[in-house]
């Protein structure tokens, strides 16, 4: 892809679009950044570009700028309907996103994990399994580390493992997942997608450009992901209940067992010069024809839909040539992502988890359900088009309080202050608390709170934090 001296604006000024303004400047475009957001919102990011000597539109989009473009490239927090977007559309231009640019740079076979919850853990898991076997892995994408980064860094990996989002898949073009995860598809977003299905058809995109020689992870527990993936190219990996006549993995009990009915076919090509194997395609796992086991018992991830992400993550690294040992030891030793049902800890036999990272309604049903104990949840922030009343069930079921906060704690509080007690809260620490006392020993409190961040916060890891320290201070009043 020639970039060198072509017009090429940058919307979005966070730390992906600094990414990639970065690496458009270095290849000797033309680089204009753009931003709605005031130059006081962005000083970190804006001074950075500053130095990289790329010139800034702040506070709006310039429609001129857009239609004196050779290239746009979208940041994933920017929608790909924004007028100026469409216009430019329009007019023959060119629009993509970040994960489509470094696809066009990246050699290395790429396995993409997408859904609405579970990606980070997923991607996490995948990564060190094929680490464990002795594979250069590079993590990255929507998990924190732009794909953009590997192209314009000097680590030479055998194997890209990225994350990537809905916002993501809507500006892709040519991108090639040669191992595509789909985990699950639940509402969410609605605030950026006019509809449901306009969100699932946005995931799907992920096998859109797969071959008959890729291979599709695909989770058929929801019901949705079999209907939708009929059509797709890619040899079919099925959990964590297959048919007796597919491949893929069955989770019962405290074990996965992965089968294989038809030891044929290549996993993407992957030179690794640490396993003698000759460049060129790799083969998928070539041992007995017996189904291979894994063992749980030691598994430190809480829930089902953590024990479905193994089997999803254990499928993807076979199809990439992992070890089955190898498996077996990240799931021995996995202690799970900071921000996703991540113990804290405990004050007076009260235990405090923080999943911060549940923005949406099925990620606050999913931790609820994980808890074995009194749940005082704590939820709130800003509403993402969520439906709070689908929470009812499980609220009602496992929560002895619930306290709301945040731009969405009325939105809440009407749909389920009728089937447990609420009050509001004015903050982290008042929220943090009010939760302790409400409790009695062996209860848990849980931050889990099903919005996004963005009223209070930077992003869910600094309102995570902000838990933590909460949590923290209390333990000091109380011991």
């Amino acid at each position: 892809m020639e970039l060198a001296e072509k017009n090429i604006v940058v919307v979005g000024l966070g730390k992906t679009g600094v990414a990639v303004a970065r690496f458009l400047k270095n290849r000797g475009a033309a680089v204009v950044v753009t931003d709605t957001a005031a130059e006081s919102k962005l000083a970190s990011q804006a001074h950075e570009i500053r130095n990289l000597g790329i010139p800034m539109e702040l506070g709006r989009h310039r429609a001129e700028t857009f239609s004196a473009a050779n290239l746009i490239v979208l940041s994933p927090g920017v929608s790909h309907t924004i007028e100026p977007v469409i216009q430019a559309r329009e007019r023959g231009i060119p629009v993509i996103g970040e994960i489509e640019l470094a696809s066009r740079f990246i050699r290395q076979p790429i396995v993409a994990v997408t859904g609405t919850n579970g990606k980070t853990t997923t991607t996490e898991l995948l990564g060190d399994m094929l680490a464990r076997t002795g594979l250069e892995v590079f993590v990255g994408g929507n998990i924190g580390n732009p794909l953009i980064d590997y192209v314009d860094g000097n680590q030479q990996a055998d194997v890209i493992v990225a994350e990537i989002s809905s916002f993501q898949l809507d500006t892709i073009d040519s991108f090639r997942a040669r191992v595509g995860v789909l985990l699950n598809i639940t509402a969410d977003h609605l605030d950026r997608y006019p509809n449901f299905a306009a969100y699932a058809a946005s995931k799907i995109r992920l096998f859109e450009n797969q071959q008959a020689g890729d291979v599709a992870v695909l989770n058929v527990a929801d019901p949705l992901i079999r209907s939708l993936t009929g059509d797709i190219r890619a040899r079919k990996l099925i959990y964590p209940n297959p048919a007796s006549d597919e491949e893929g993995a069955v989770l019962s009990n405290q074990h996965i067992t992965l089968s294989w009915n038809k030891l044929t076919g290549m996993a993407p090509g992957i030179q690794n010069p640490k396993s003698g194997i000759p460049p060129g395609h790799r083969p998928l796992w070539t041992g007995d024809r017996d189904p291979i086991s894994l063992d749980l018992s030691n598994i430190k991830l809480r829930g089902r839909h953590n024990l479905e992400n193994a089997c999803a993550a254990g499928l993807a690294a076979l199809a990439v040539g992992a070890r089955p040992q190898a498996i077996q030891d990240t799931l021995d030793h996995f202690k799970g992502s900071a921000h996703r049902l991540e113990y804290i800890d405990v004050i007076k036999g009260v235990e405090f988890f923080n999943d911060s990272k549940a923005t949406n309604v099925d990620a606050v049903l999913r931790a609820v359900e994980c808890c074995n104990a009194p749940v005082v949840l704590i939820m709130g922030g800003l509403d993402k088009g969520g439906n709070f009343r689908e929470l009812r069930e499980v609220v009602s079921r496992h929560t002895r309080k619930l306290i709301v906060m945040g731009r969405a704690a009325d939105l809440i509080r009407e749909a389920l202050e009728d089937v447990s007690p609420t009050s509001s809260a004015a903050s982290m620490a008042d929220a943090v608390n009010q939760a302790y006392r409400a409790t009695n020993p062996g209860d848990v409190v849980l931050l889990s709170p099903g919005c996004a961040s963005f009223d209070m916060y930077a992003n869910y890891a600094q309102r995570g934090d902000d838990f933590r320290q909460a949590v923290a201070k209390l333990k000091l009043q109380k011991s």
